[in-house]
């Protein structure tokens, strides 16, 4: 199965099926996770490592949805700044999310370092630009509410991709990787802990018998004791529906004839914005960019969206190949912070994560944390910031 039909990402010509022997017979788990993303393979091999027997299922193969789509990465500051979190929600609610992106990142890395995962891991560092004085202003916003999370963001003249800009923000130790060589060796590990992983199989409803939670899926019913749905949408009619959009997302791999690959982050202040970033891959540099978001149901035409991504980057590089192109779906929630936690009208043990936009790398991974406390533990220091049962009162 590719990714949108016939366009893959620069990430899924290498790493397309996990290759696990088919499975005669699902036997009763723990925990069935439903997506196996960063958010489903984080989580189960997360909880198998605490002591759970669980199975992973996915409808198509692994890292088939946003996270094989994603320009990858690893940032402490997200597409919904920490100003509007505050305006909404309180400093509080700023600080603990900024808390959060940290010890997603620390995960990160601590898994690479555990599990000595070759992924091109690179640290960067993240520069913000404005090109107008209305792209400005949105910038000082951002300035202001990242020191007020403890985020510092230094001023600097120099735009590191030598784009034109009013100002320019420089971040530290932000970070990218190529995700499913990093989701790759997770999943092993989930194997080998004793995890089971089941792909081309999708679940679509379930039921509670006596406690017991039945799973209808593709190949047969599962049974367990939680259920968690990491696969970007809720099953059914679910209330959260409501509450998310589906985007497009469009992104490329170039090559530049001059060969200047800077070795950084960037986004600029449009809405939707543009990011970049170079990457090498087997001693190939590239650069990466992404922009050009359309809501999934308005868009009739994606050539119109690439040409339009494509025109963008022709004012600022010289571009000698597109080798890649490809589109992701992502799901943006009402007031930009995600979904993570119960999901709403249903069983106590059903779980969900959704809602991350375009920052799935590091929210896929907070997601993990969250649901893995709240099983383990019966809380999360998170669990209210990105409670779905916010909607019901607001």
């Amino acid at each position: 199965m590719e990714r949108g039909g016939h366009l893959e990402s620069i990430w899924q010509t290498e790493v397309k099926h996990y290759g696990q022997e088919n499975i005669n017979s699902i036997p009763d788990s723990d925990i069935l996770i439903v997506g196996a993303g960063i958010t489903g393979i984080t989580t189960a091999l997360m909880l198998q490592k605490k002591g759970f027997k669980c199975i992973l299922v996915e409808a198509g193969n692994m890292g088939y949805g946003s996270t094989g789509g994603s320009t990858a990465h690893i940032n402490n500051y997200f597409e919904t700044p920490y100003y509007k979190v505050i305006k909404t929600y309180g400093l509080d609610s700023g600080k603990l999310l900024a808390k959060a992106a940290r010890e997603a990142s620390d995960i990160i890395k601590d898994n690479i370092n555990i599990y000595q995962i070759y992924c091109d891991y690179a640290i960067r560092n993240g520069y913000l630009f404005s090109l107008d004085e209305r792209q400005d202003d949105e910038l000082q916003n951002i300035i202001e509410g990242n020191h007020l999370v403890g985020i510092d963001a230094i001023e600097t003249n120099t735009n590191p991709f030598r784009i034109p800009s009013v100002r320019v923000i420089e971040i530290h130790n932000q970070a990218q990787f190529h995700p499913l060589r990093y989701l790759r060796i997770l999943l092993k590990e989930f194997v080998h802990s004793g995890g089971m992983f089941l792909e081309n199989c999708s679940v679509t409803s379930s039921i509670v018998e006596n406690t017991i939670i039945v799973a209808d899926s593709s190949k047969g019913p599962i049974n367990c004791k939680y259920l968690i749905y990491a696969n970007n949408t809720p099953p059914g009619d679910s209330i959260l529906n409501k509450y998310i959009t589906p985007y497009i997302r469009f992104a490329m791999a170039l090559k530049l004839k001059n060969g200047y690959y800077p070795e950084a982050m960037a986004y600029d202040m449009f809405e939707p914005h543009h990011s970049y970033r170079s990457h090498t891959l087997d001693e190939n540099d590239f650069l990466i960019a992404g922009g050009e978001d359309n809501i999934a149901d308005s868009l009739n035409n994606s050539n119109k969206s690439f040409e339009k991504l494509y025109k963008n980057l022709k004012l600022y590089f010289d571009i000698e190949e597109i080798v890649y192109k490809w589109k992701t779906k992502l799901y943006k929630s009402k007031d930009g912070l995600p979904y993570i936690g119960y999901l709403p009208g249903n069983h106590q043990n059903v779980f969900c994560a959704i809602g991350y936009g375009g920052d799935d790398i590091i929210l896929g991974t907070v997601a993990a944390i969250v649901i893995c406390d709240i099983i383990t533990s019966g809380n999360s220091k998170y669990e209210q910031l990105f409670s779905p049962e916010r909607i019901l009162k607001h």
